[in-house]
């Protein structure tokens, strides 16, 4: 049960979003409600994900801990409400939600690499805390190994989709290298640190930052090793740089043809590349017309983008075939899981028939009774009262509409038409249940 950018607004999934998980665990996890319970908060959802035996108690449990534990005071006025926000998901279309999430195919940018590490955290918190038990601890370990399919099989996070990617990925393009490159930034915005931070990825090691506010340049040149500049300085820092990145306001150009043309003296056969990511343009169109000068603008980055989009899209129905594929193989461990309870029972009161007629059939030896009549009774015996309660279930349900149905389970259980019984397995080589 959840929220996420979907189906609640910002303002709303900040209200439910909590850092320090274990507190909000230990409330939600009571062993008989909630047996099991991991909780993914991050800045696209909130969701908790729970083992329960009763899963329309469990349904209200998880609501009134939504209202009563994890909101932060009274919920904002966004036109939203919780009930409108949260949605659920049980049995295999839980399961399914889950490994589409550590996937990033419900990621807000499709194939995006950070989901899967917060919900690698959660899982972790949750561990730590002591509220992820056998069935949930299986459940993230088989969705972090359908994610590592995903990322292996498909080709869905391959391609940058946001603009400031796109132009670090264009650049590298260019570039065999980025190790020895010098990067220019103009202006000290979001739209500036995405781009450098996707930069500095592939390599970039020096950067020069040059703004209106010497201050903001400084700012952002700490964080990044880089020096900061004044815009006057553009001249002297075209001439030394590989790459130009520019995202500053106003509605005249800051780089200029005159500029870029006296940065090109000296420079040899060195392109440089220039990244306008001004709306209005930074940069004088004309530039383009320079040799060894490569310019992209907000538009150009916007089509490769989208044509990468595209094709995370296709790749997209890959993906949710592998999820769907290793959903099933879970849905069939937990089947599995949920019949041990039945089979100890059946192997208990089995051996519990076997005790006592072993018993019985010992006394009668003791008494000097013929060994073979002994073991005539003693197999009899076991096999009437092992069949007993099957057989009379079975003739009490003739009349009945599901009888037939029931006499077919019978057949299957049992293997009445696959082997004759002198074929059957022995003891030694019965194989054992889950």
């Amino acid at each position: 049960m959840g929220m996420n950018h979907r189906t609640a607004p910002l303002a709303l999934r900040e209200h439910y979003a909590i850092e320090d998980v274990a507190p909000a665990l230990t409330k939600l996890v009571d062993r008989d409600v909630i047996t099991e319970a991991v909780l993914l908060s991050t800045c696209n959802r909130v969701e908790a994900v729970a083992c329960a035996p009763r899963l329309e108690v469990a349904r209200g449990r998880l609501r009134s801990f939504f209202e009563r534990d994890l909101a932060q005071g009274p919920p904002p006025d966004v036109g939203a409400s919780l009930s409108d926000a949260l949605y659920e998901h049980s049995g295999p279309e839980a399961v399914r939600h889950v490994f589409r999430v550590a996937s990033s195919i419900d990621s807000m940018v499709l194939g995006e690499p950070q989901i899967l590490g917060q919900v690698k955290d959660a899982y972790r918190a949750a561990t730590a805390a002591g509220s992820c038990g056998g069935v949930l601890t299986r459940l993230f370990q088989h969705a972090f190994a359908t994610a590592k399919r995903v990322r292996n099989e498909t080709r869905i996070a391959e391609r940058p989709v946001s603009v400031a990617r796109v132009a670090a990925e264009l650049a590298s393009e260019i570039f065999e290298s980025m190790a020895d490159k010098c990067a220019l930034l103009v202006g000290a915005g979001e739209m500036t640190e995405l781009a450098l931070e996707a930069m500095r990825e592939s390599g970039l090691s020096r950067v020069r930052i040059a703004n209106r506010t010497r201050a903001r340049a400084e700012a952002l040149a700490s964080r990044f090793d880089g020096t900061a500049h004044d815009l006057e300085e553009l001249p002297e820092l075209l001439a030394q740089a590989d790459v130009v990145l520019t995202s500053i306001g106003g509605h005249e150009p800051v780089v200029v043809r005159q500029q870029v043309e006296r940065a090109l003296h000296g420079r040899g056969h060195r392109p440089l590349f220039v990244i306008d990511l001004g709306v209005p343009r930074n940069v004088d169109r004309r530039v383009d017309e320079l040799d060894g000068v490569y310019l992209y603008d907000v538009d150009d980055l916007g089509r490769v983008a989208e044509a990468n989009a595209e094709e995370r899209r296709r790749e997209k129905i890959r993906a949710e075939a592998i999820v769907l594929e290793e959903a099933q193989r879970f849905d069939g461990w937990l089947a599995a899981l949920a019949a041990v309870p039945t089979i100890r029972d059946l192997r208990n009161r089995a051996e519990a028939i076997r005790s006592r007629e072993l018993e019985r059939a010992l006394a009668r030896l003791e008494s000097a009774d013929s060994p073979r009549e002994v073991l005539e009774a003693l197999t009899r015996g076991i096999v009437n009262k092992l069949l007993h309660a099957p057989v009379s279930r079975l003739r009490a349900q003739e009349d009945r509409e599901q009888g037939l149905a029931t006499l077919e389970a019978a057949r299957a259980l049992f293997a009445l038409d696959e082997r004759e019984p002198e074929a059957l397995p022995s003891q030694d080589e019965e194989p054992e249940g889950p």
